[in-house]
């Protein structure tokens, strides 16, 4: 059993997934990249490998129920255990600003929660195994302050006019999640929380955005190698606990 810890993020050939990964290679730790697209991913190795860290990519697409198996496949294979599932991978089909309740498509809200939840579902449950041989398991879920239903019910709320249905409730789903299977994990050595990575210039978050992008890892990375005495079933951002 190797002693170096394995982290596998998905969506890591850019944005937050990237600086996630850079982050946690600064630590010493072993990366694998899920990816759609493996020529951006191994532009983003290449890049990682000339920092002095250990990278690779492997194909990982939330709308194919089989890159779930693949990766177990992999990382069974390569690593025997993973230490760190960061659920970086996301979609947001709709504008942010706006309300659309009454006019969200079907086919927006299937693809979104596609993406969004029932993929982190099913990648956590088939690699969740492998997290248990590892001595401290740690899964962060990439939610978003605007998951808040606190903060989306409150008169003059910070976050009122950013109503995109799907992208939003996913989020909130997702949340429940973390609670739930936190709950269930929570006498194992295993930590599961959320983290709002913040309002970054991503392409998703776009060039408004107050946060630079190599701020954007830093909450995944916080979560992704908590204490063992750390939060678990937590949704916090840079260390401070956001209202659900």
């Amino acid at each position: 059993m190797e002693s170096t810890k394995v982290a596998f993020i998905t969506g890591a050939n850019r944005g937050i997934g990237f600086e996630t990964a850079k982050g946690l290679g600064e630590l010493g730790i072993t990366l694998v990249l899920g990816v759609r697209d493996l020529a951006k991913g191994a532009v983003a190795v290449t890049e990682l490998q000339a920092l002095g860290y250990q990278a690779t990519a492997i194909h990982y697409d939330a709308s194919q129920t089989k890159s779930a198996d693949d990766a177990f496949e992999y990382l069974n294979k390569h690593h025997g255990k993973l230490d760190i599932l960061v659920n970086n991978a996301g979609i947001l089909q709709e504008s942010l600003m706006g309300s659309n309740s009454s006019s969200v498509s079907m086919q927006v809200l299937q693809e979104t929660f596609q993406t969004n939840l029932f993929a982190v579902i099913d990648l956590t449950q088939k690699l969740l195994p492998l997290i248990k041989k590892a001595p401290t398991g740690r899964i962060v879920n990439l939610s978003s302050i605007l998951a808040s239903l606190t903060l989306h019910s409150m008169p003059n709320s910070p976050i009122d006019p950013a109503k995109a249905f799907a992208y939003n409730a996913s989020k909130t789903a997702l949340n429940a999640y973390t609670v739930h299977l936190a709950h269930e994990l929570r006498d194992t050595n295993i930590k599961v929380n959320s983290a709002h990575p913040g309002w970054v210039k991503t392409e998703l978050g776009g060039s408004n955005a107050p946060m630079e992008l190599a701020d954007g890892g830093k909450t995944s990375v916080l979560l992704a190698t908590l204490a063992s005495d750390g939060a678990n079933g937590s949704f916090s951002h840079l260390g401070e606990n956001l209202p659900w």
